[in-house]
C-alpha cells in the first residue's frame, strides 16, 4: 500500500473532538513526488518532502487563523490500513493524527 492519496483525519487525540473539521473535513494528501497538503480546524499546509514506500518525512509551510506558520511532520501506515503521523509546528504544538484512505465520488 502506497501512502500517496488524499487521507480524511478521523482522531486528533490532542483537540476537542470537533475541531479538526472546524472549517472543513479534515485531511492530508501526498503526492508520489512527496509534496502535498493539509487542512484541519483552521490550519493549512502545503507539504514538501519525500515518500518512501509506507513512510513520509515532510517540512510544510502555511496559516493558523491567517498567521504564517510553518514545521515538520511525518506519517506512517499502520497494518490495518490507517495512517498515523504528527504535524509538528516550529517552535510550537505538534498535532498527532490518525487517518483513514478518504473515498469519495468526488475525488
Amino acid at each position: 500500500m502506497s501512502i500517496a492519496g488524499r487521507w480524511r483525519i478521523v482522531e486528533m487525540p490532542d483537540y476537542v473532538e470537533d475541531y479538526a473539521d472546524m472549517m472543513e473535513p479534515a485531511y492530508i494528501e501526498f503526492a508520489a513526488d512527496g509534496s502535498g497538503e493539509f487542512a484541519f480546524g483552521c490550519v493549512t499546509g502545503q507539504i514538501f518532502g519525500g515518500a518512501d514506500g509506507n513512510h513520509v518525512a515532510f517540512s510544510w509551510q502555511g496559516n493558523d487563523e491567517m498567521d504564517e506558520v510553518q514545521g515538520d511532520g511525518w506519517a506512517e501506515i499502520q497494518q490495518d490500513g490507517s495512517i498515523t503521523g504528527q504535524i509538528c509546528f516550529h517552535n510550537g504544538d505538534e498535532a498527532d493524527f490518525i487517518a483513514r484512505k478518504w473515498i469519495s465520488s468526488t475525488a
